[in-house]
């Protein structure tokens, strides 16, 4: 786990707003019972997690693909070709939303704006270190030369449905 104390209460704070803004139909869905806490969910989302990424058109038409996500220090990255249709939608359009879901037993959605990164500059080394203990070193020849990108995350769900047995 790479979060740090301040990171986990930010992330509490960010799904405790995220749960005051639902709507009636949502929070019935998305119970207390079925809510994780930071804790639970950062221990949950170790390693890499597929995403469906939603990103938007210039005539405002979501388009959504999977990307590698990796949760670090409580927000999603991702990467992608720098050319890519979906790094140019986020160049004109950071507006976006994604969706891990393991099952129907298991689910985080976020939506936000994404913020493009240079993950190899000096500030982003942790993101960069994370990226080689979860690909080893073959993410320098793939990896490294790709765009990234953080989802800073307006609004974060959970769903978890916990064994019972």
């Amino acid at each position: 786990m790479h979060e740090s104390q301040a990171d986990l209460e930010r992330i509490q704070q960010l799904l405790n707003e995220s749960r005051r803004s639902m709507g009636e139909h949502m929070r019935s869905i998305l119970s207390l019972e079925r809510r994780l806490d930071a804790r639970e969910l950062v221990d949950r989302l170790q390693g890499m997690r597929l995403l469906s990424l939603a990103t938007v058109t210039a005539k405002g038409e979501p388009r959504v693909g999977p990307v590698d996500g990796l949760f670090y220090r409580g927000q999603f990255w991702f990467g992608s070709a720098p050319e890519s249709v979906r790094f140019r939608h986020i160049r004109r359009r950071p507006s976006v939303s994604a969706v891990h879901l393991e099952s129907e037993a298991f689910a985080v959605t976020v939506h936000g704006t994404a913020t493009l990164i240079d993950v190899n500059a000096a500030m982003h080394r942790g993101v960069r270190d994370y990226c080689l203990e979860i690909y080893g070193e073959s993410w320098h020849e793939w990896g490294a030369p790709a765009q990234y990108a953080r989802i800073d995350a307006d609004r974060m769900y959970t769903y978890c449905v916990r064994d019972e047995s």
